[in-house]
């Protein structure tokens, strides 16, 4: 939502118009990462009495930026909703509600005549039972949604995890074949490890936004994220606007792309 006087809005209108006049169909990323951080400083920001309902207004947050991922023609979106270290070091209380919050927004719009078809990426056994459904009901639901447009929710998400997991899965995949381990060490690939990483089938991320102010990545999509341009902007999530997002865009658009160093 804009805020401020009728004023202001127009202007804001005018700049947003401007920006996307900037941009090229041709110069825009494919694939956009977000983290989406700051919720409880938003909160506190805003001054509310309780912080964990800045997950929430987060949360509806999201749903305006994948509209202005769709209107820019971006077709596949992740989005770093919840870390397994959030998990383990956060509040009972804290997770439990934000859980709710998951499980409302994705058995909603997502589920329900949904836009984007959804994938999953992180360990939904650290998840409540009913939280992991949601998110498997999302997965089905979206599953025969005519577009093009993907749309990956990490949850319970940790980048190292998941290096270590599909090199599991890949050395699991051999035994199974009766492969010699010092022929493995021999013949393994980038590729081969690609194959079982939790994002399987999906293009690497072309641009990562992260709000808040902080810059890092946090765990997020690290074997991904080699060659991905990065993109930090000041805002708390709940705040950051569409021009915030067309200004991502727009530095992407004027990068030259180096995917070899």
């Amino acid at each position: 939502m804009i805020s401020g006087m009728p004023g202001q809005r127009l202007v804001y209108r005018l700049y947003a118009r401007r920006l996307r006049g900037q941009l090229s169909s041709d110069r825009l990323p494919r694939h956009v990462g977000i983290i989406m951080d700051g919720n409880r400083r938003w909160a506190r920001q805003q001054d509310m009495a309780d912080q964990r309902l800045g997950h929430r207004y987060g949360a509806e947050h999201a749903e305006n930026v994948l509209s202005w991922c769709e209107r820019a023609g971006i077709r596949h979106v992740t989005v770093f909703v919840c870390s397994a270290e959030n998990l383990a070091s956060r509040s009972s209380a804290e997770m439990a509600f934000l859980m709710r919050v998951i499980e409302q927004v994705v058995s909603g719009k997502l589920s329900q005549d949904p836009a984007w078809r959804v994938h999953i990426a992180g360990d939904l056994d650290l998840l409540p039972d009913s939280t992991a459904r949601a998110l498997k009901q999302a997965v089905e639901a979206s599953s025969t949604c005519p577009t093009d447009a993907h749309l990956t929710l990490a949850v319970g998400y940790g980048g190292r995890q998941e290096v270590v997991d599909a090199f599991r899965a890949l050395l699991a995949e051999h035994a199974q074949l009766g492969t010699p381990l010092a022929q493995l060490a021999e013949t393994i690939t980038p590729e081969d490890i690609a194959r079982h990483l939790y994002t399987a089938g999906q293009p690497e991320p072309d641009l990562v936004i992260r709000t808040s102010g902080e810059q890092r990545l946090s765990n997020f999509l690290l074997w991904q994220s080699a060659y991905s341009e990065l993109y930090f902007c000041e805002a708390y999530w709940p705040a950051f606007r569409e021009i915030d997002f067309l200004r991502a865009l727009r530095s992407y658009a004027a990068r030259t792309r180096r995917h070899d160093r």
